[in-house]
């Protein structure tokens, strides 16, 4: 039987869906499913809102097609199957001198995944996005199948960047590793003690990857305080990774009470000693440091969790500070919280990034909390920033659509290649992303 029904959800938790699933192995059995049945595709479901999601319809499951098609040692370029995941390519390739250019917070986020989201990383600021170190893939649409890159057919391949998997099937892509010193990181963090320092840290900073935890209910002169983390690839003895947790049912509405998150808030500031320090950690620990407790998103309880995440301009800080004041005094933040410093670097017409500073904040999905993400969504429209599709799970297409000042041509090259609407999925639906207005 080829269809299987199916309970799935976002990362979040607060958008579900049920529906037919099939999980091919094989190109051929892909093939044959479009042909039968043309459904979107999803990956790992890392997405914390309804960006992988189809309720009430059916969806591929790529996560089988995760083979390794080929590498080239001498240029670095990489060809693998959609459903590989980024973690498993730094597992294996980093060892040889080689990593992918951008990894997300998670390596659980498949190659596919990461292309339709056009994923950014800790070097975003020096390398850009996900989408710009792709050479080219190959989209399976029915029974099209065509090779698709940045100079190839180029107008889809911009709509399949950060498009949402509305083109088509990404059933493997070529990508362009970047050279590394070695399979661990030299880490180096140290405390920030306020919001125009920490914005000072990020502009100065000379590390390739750099990333902020933000302590998001600190307010007054401790507005803004948080740790910047500046990392560097490099070689010898690998740390012994840390030991893998899982958490095994819903943690109680407390665990994340306001009390509690700034304890733990204020607790995780001063384990950074004020003269800061250096270590080494396996790369894992660095690029995906949460993965190391299997299923955290349990620890918001059983509604589950939203994460807002957004980019703003340069010229806009001041905006982007008031945000925090607004997240601080309203009591609802989580301990997640991370500030990053942005460059201009998109690959899609959907694409998130922008040249500024975007800040992400994780709110327990309790009363309150829709009310002030859609206050800050309203705050991001008007200084000229953007919300991310990746994390979002409450905007509306009034506010989301103006942010992307090249949605019209995504609108296009989307009805070109999917006129039935047999990819579209449930976030498409919420935003009404496949209609200009």
């Amino acid at each position: 039987m080829r269809w299987k029904t199916a309970d799935y959800s976002g990362w979040g938790r607060v958008h579900t869906a049920t529906g037919e699933l099939a999980r091919p192995e094989r190109v051929s059995a892909l093939e044959a499913i479009l042909d039968e049945s043309p459904a979107p595709a999803i990956g790992m479901c890392r997405s914390y809102g309804d960006a992988s999601l189809n309720d009430g319809g059916r969806a591929i499951d790529m996560t089988r097609m995760m083979r390794v098609l080929g590498f080239d040692e001498d240029t670095g370029i990489l060809e693998v199957e959609g459903g590989c995941q980024i973690g498993e390519l730094a597992r294996l390739f980093a060892p040889r001198g080689w990593l992918p250019a951008v990894m997300p917070g998670t390596g659980f986020a498949t190659v596919a995944g990461c292309i339709a989201n056009d994923v950014h990383g800790k070097n975003h600021h020096g390398i850009g996005s996900f989408g710009q170190h792709v050479v080219s893939m190959t989209l399976l649409n029915g029974k099209a199948k065509q090779v698709i890159g940045p100079k190839r057919n180029a107008a889809l391949f911009k709509a399949t960047v950060g498009g949402l998997g509305q083109t088509g099937v990404i059933v493997s892509a070529k990508l362009q590793m970047i050279p590394c010193k070695g399979d661990v990181m030299m880490v180096t963090e140290r405390r920030i003690e306020g919001w125009d320092d920490f914005l000072e840290a990020l502009d100065n900073s000379k590390a390739t990857y750099s990333v902020g935890w933000i302590d998001a209910t600190a307010k007054g002169d401790a507005l803004g305080r948080g740790i910047l983390e500046e990392g560097e690839t490099g070689a010898g003895l690998i740390p012994k990774p840390k030991k893998s947790k899982s958490v095994l049912f819903n943690a109680p509405s407390f665990a994340l009470s306001k009390p509690v998150v700034r304890l733990f808030n204020k607790l995780y500031y001063g384990r950074v000693p004020k003269a800061g320090r250096t270590s080494v950690k396996p790369i894992s620990d660095f690029f995906f440091p949460l993965d190391a407790i299997h299923d955290w998103n349990r620890l918001y309880g059983k509604r589950g969790f939203h994460q807002f995440q957004c980019v703003m301009p340069i010229e806009q800080a001041d905006a982007l500070r008031e945000m925090l004041v607004k997240i601080a005094s309203s009591g609802m933040a989580s301990p997640l919280a991370v500030l990053k410093r942005m460059g201009a670097g998109r690959a899609g017409y959907m694409s998130f990034p922008m040249e500024g500073y975007t800040l992400a904040v994780d709110f327990p999905n309790r009363a309150g909390a829709e009310a002030l993400i859609h206050m800050l969504e309203e705050m991001t429209l008007h200084a000229g920033g953007r919300l991310y599709l990746a994390k979002d799970a409450l905007a509306t297409g009034r506010r989301l659509k103006p942010m992307y000042k090249e949605h019209t041509k995504y609108v296009a090259e989307v009805a070109k290649a999917d006129p039935d609407g047999h990819f579209t999925t449930d976030i498409i639906r919420r935003l009404d992303l496949r209609s200009e207005t």
